[in-house]
């Protein structure tokens, strides 16, 4: 009997044995989990750009600036100049001659520039002539002087010959003559001036007529 007994001891030891416990197979699945991820970050690591930032912490793309753009401007709005776009002082639109007298025009009197250019080649007061105008029977003569200059020795002497030049060439008994001052803002003020009939000083006389 007690053969027997041992026997069948034996082989329930040996049963016992062979039986795993539950705290030896968790360990085994969490050291084959862990395997598993130090192969797949070895993976990850050998994909990577040597010496590069990872994929996660590269900078995004960064945009272009956006650029203004200027809004085309009305038919009927003032047109916009380089110097307005820029705040920078614009430029005055040049002046024509003809507007401002300091050169000829339309109403130029050449034959009254010619006698004037050939009797008094030398006279410093024509030398001061910009143009010479002669509009209705007004013989009107520009210069270069200033406004300041009125009743002065080249404006007399510049209206005389204007006189002597109707009265010899154009046959005019009564001339009427006006020297005028460079463009200002009052226009071309009259320096000298006679207006023909009793009138023989040259001096400036008020009113006169015209500008």
């Amino acid at each position: 009997m007690s053969r027997g007994t041992d026997v069948a001891r034996s082989r329930h030891g040996g049963r016992h044995r062979r039986r795993r416990s539950w705290p030896a197979t968790v360990l085994q699945v969490f050291t084959g989990v862990a395997a598993l991820t130090v192969a797949a970050l070895a993976v990850i690591m050998m994909m990577r750009p040597a010496g590069g930032p990872p994929a996660s912490a590269a900078a995004p793309p960064s945009l272009p600036a956006a650029v203004p753009t200027a809004a085309a401007p009305d038919g009927d709005g003032p047109e916009v100049t380089a110097a307005d776009a820029g705040g920078g002082k614009a430029k005055k639109k040049k002046k024509d001659p003809g507007d401002t007298a300091s050169g000829p025009s339309k109403h130029t009197d050449a034959g009254a520039v010619d006698y004037f250019k050939s009797r008094w080649t030398a006279d410093k007061s024509v030398k001061r002539i910009t143009d010479i105008r002669t509009v209705g029977k007004y013989l009107r003569i520009y210069t270069d002087l200033p406004a300041s200059k009125r009743n002065s020795k080249a404006a007399i002497d510049l209206c005389k010959r204007g006189m002597e030049y109707l009265v010899q060439e154009v046959g005019d008994s009564n001339p009427v003559v006006f020297v005028q001052a460079e463009f200002g803002d009052n226009g071309n003020p009259v320096l000298a001036n006679i207006l023909g009939g009793s009138d023989r000083s040259c001096r400036f006389t008020s009113p006169a007529p015209g500008k």
